[in-house]
């Protein structure tokens, strides 16, 4: 697939390069200002995965900053209040009543002013590594150290300062050779000087849209405690610490599940619409024994095999009309709401065998009830007793309550096996359990 731009014409007359990604409500994502463009980030695979992944359900939307890329390259005024009007002239180009903002690093302080000064435009704002104000990005001795070759070798900068930036690796080759025609070297330091001056802080408090905080354990960017300071200073943020090896934004990793939960949880998302209010089946699967699957498999490589299971999980719920609701992408499993008994059975056997396969075996219980919803989160005595439903089945074995049983025993096509009364911690009535058996044909 080729990048399709188009252009938008910014309120002192400045050309802004733009294309879009998908259908459906408008994310507009904005990655660093001073060398990478829409053509050179589309040079990465990942990344190229992260932004379809995102566009499965929404329009994505990414432009080149004035004097990069395909946009107008001879421009004087860089100043931040120019930048928040390119970003203006897309959204209005765009015709949406509401845009969903994803920025990063030096591109923040631009989704931050706009969304201060914008706020009935945009819906939900995504920050990260971001920063409020330039003076605190945190720049490597060796990268300072690049800076004389500017003016005496501008390609052997720019390709060792993207390949510090993109990994060692031939798609950080691919995108420091793009990277070079991106922008030119006195536009670099021009761009360089004007970004060092913006500073939002004052705006933090102002932002009155849902905000995700994310910063990445690897990041050199930015600091734990300027992560930190920034999701204090606007109202009601959420701060997230994500791993992810590849540096880049958007690879299809762990950046872009979390990014895609948090977009997918207000009201008007398709899966708020599917997740019910009052009566509901809740299945809950967690990873079992995860503590010696991690010492047998190493932190890492525990937590990676997590995130892909993560992935397949929401995936297989989604195919079953039910809903995820949120939890710790990298933690023990998911739990999910489903309209219908026999729908949560299908998708929790279909969950077991995707833990199987992975090598990560899970308890799944299901229980039915009702239920109190708030944002993306249920509550109730109904969740309670299939959290513990789950918690004594064996790994790899589904357990459901009588309640879910009866709902579900002409519709499922499946064996139910009872298991007996079972005293569950925290319940004050003894349950009957039945193990779920897929019926043998």
């Amino acid at each position: 697939m080729e990048l399709q731009t188009q252009y938008v014409t910014s309120a002192d007359g400045t050309r802004i390069a733009m294309s879009t990604l998908g259908r459906g409500r408008p994310l507009i994502a904005m990655f660093e200002i001073f060398l990478t463009s829409m053509e050179s980030y589309w040079q990465a695979p990942e990344v190229r995965q992260g932004l379809e992944q995102l566009a499965r359900h929404r329009t994505v939307v990414r432009f080149d900053h004035r004097g990069i890329g395909l946009s107008e390259r001879d421009v004087a005024d860089l100043s931040l209040d120019a930048r928040v009007s390119d970003l203006g002239a897309v959204v209005d180009h765009l015709g949406a009543e509401e845009v969903d903002l994803l920025a990063s690093i030096s591109a923040s302080p631009v989704a931050i002013a706009y969304a201060a000064r914008n706020s009935a435009r945009v819906r939900r704002l995504v920050l990260v590594n971001a920063l409020a104000r330039a003076r605190d990005i945190q720049r490597p001795a060796h990268q300072r150290a690049l800076w004389p070759l500017i003016e005496s070798d501008w390609g052997l900068f720019v390709r060792t300062q993207s390949l510090i930036a993109s990994g060692w690796t031939e798609i950080g080759l691919k995108m420091a050779n793009a990277n070079i025609d991106s922008i030119g070297p006195q536009s670099f330091l021009a761009a360089s000087r004007a970004t060092g001056q913006y500073d939002v802080t004052a705006l933090l408090s102002q932002l009155r849209c849902p905000t995700l905080v994310m910063r990445s354990r690897g990041t050199p960017w930015v600091t734990l405690d300027v992560a930190k300071r920034m999701a204090a200073s606007i109202p009601n943020a959420r701060f997230v610490q994500y791993d992810q090896e590849n540096p880049l934004v958007l690879s299809g990793g762990a950046d872009s599940e979390l990014i895609e939960q948090f977009l997918d949880e207000d009201e008007g998302s398709p899966q708020d619409e599917r997740s019910p209010q009052g009566a509901a089946v809740i299945l809950f699967a967690d990873i079992a024994d995860s503590t010696a699957l991690t010492e047998r498999l190493g932190d890492k490589a525990f937590r990676e095999k997590a995130r892909e299971l993560d992935s397949a999980l929401r995936s297989l719920i989604r195919d079953c009309e039910g809903a995820a609701i949120e939890g710790k992408l990298l933690g023990d499993g998911v739990l999910a709401v489903f309209s219908s008994a026999s729908g949560a059975i299908d998708c929790a056997l279909r969950c077991g065998a995707a833990g199987d396969e992975a090598g990560l075996p899970l308890h799944l219980g299901i229980h039915a009830g009702d239920i109190i919803r708030e944002e993306n989160n249920v509550y109730g005595g109904a969740v309670n007793i299939a959290a513990r439903i789950a918690a004594v089945s064996a790994p790899g074995e589904l357990l459901v309550s009588d309640t879910v049983r009866s709902l579900a025993r002409t519709s499922a096509g499946v064996d139910f096996e009872d298991r007996g009364e079972h005293e569950l911690k925290g319940v004050a009535d003894p349950q009957r359990l039945f193990a779920v058996r897929a019926r043998k044909s």
